[in-house]
Order: C-alpha cells, then structure tokens, then sequence
C-alpha cells in the first residue's frame, strides 16, 4: 500500500510528464494550464524572474509556442519533496531531450535540471514556481574556468 507522500509524488510526476509531452509538440498551454495565476519563473533565457501567469504566457507564447520539435524525454532521477501537511509538493529532476539530428535520426538535446514547486489549491495541483538550468553547460563551465 503506498503511502499519501508516496500517491502525491506519482500525482505530481505524472502532471509534469503530461505538461513535458505537450510542451514537446511546441503546445505550451500544457504548462499554462497547471500553473497557478501568481506562478514565478526562471530559465537561462529570462532577463529576470516572469510573475504571473500572463508575463509567463506572453514568454512562451513568443518564444516556444509551435517552435519546438522535441521527440521524446526522460526524467532521471526525480525526486518529489512532500511537506508536512501535503499541500505543497518540490518536484526536481534532469530532463535529457532527444531531438531530430537533421539527418533522418535523434540526437540528445541540451540536458537540464528541472525545480517545479507544486501546491495543492481549491483541490488541484497547481504550479507555483518554475525553474530551468542547463546541465554543465560548456559554455557555462568554460567561463567558470576563465
């Protein structure tokens, strides 16, 4: 019998894999739809941190939105961090992308860590914060090492 952690940590596993699987196909509403209205966000292409679902919406809308072609992912090592009183739920992992290679064939994309902060509001889960960092990134640890 798994524990109420253990059936909130499939949950939320199982909401970021339906939102990675739309996001692949360049749907980004995937995403908008789980995020709650004061959601904050990071990536290494924001300038500074995105408040709120519309500046958010505005961001992928102009960047992702049916422009990304991304074959299939996995998640290694992911963990789901349950607080106390089950309603707020730290989901971090990598995310390894394959892509087409242009060539007929797939390639591993850029890797990335992945943090989601979920919480449980009016019954849902909903994300609350968002943050994407590129996995040792050589450009990164080149000018780390400068």
């Amino acid at each position: 019998m798994k524990t109420a952690t253990g059936r909130i940590a499939e949950t939320i596993l199982a909401l970021e894999r339906g939102i990675n699987e739309r996001w692949n196909k360049g749907d980004v509403n995937g995403a908008l739809e789980m995020y709650s209205e004061d959601v904050t966000y990071f990536d290494p292409l924001t300038e500074m941190r995105l408040d709120g679902r519309k500046a958010i919406e505005a961001y992928f809308r102009q960047f992702f939105e049916g422009k990304l072609n991304i074959l299939r992912n996995e998640f290694p090592n992911p963990q789901v961090i349950v607080s106390d009183g089950s309603d707020l739920a730290v989901l971090h992992y990598n995310l390894v992308n394959i892509v087409p290679d242009g060539q007929g064939g797939e390639k591993q994309g850029t890797p990335w860590n992945s943090t989601q902060v979920y919480r449980l509001i009016d019954g849902q889960w909903r994300v609350v914060h968002v943050n994407w960092s590129f996995t040792r990134h050589p450009a990164a640890v080149q000018g780390l090492m400068s």
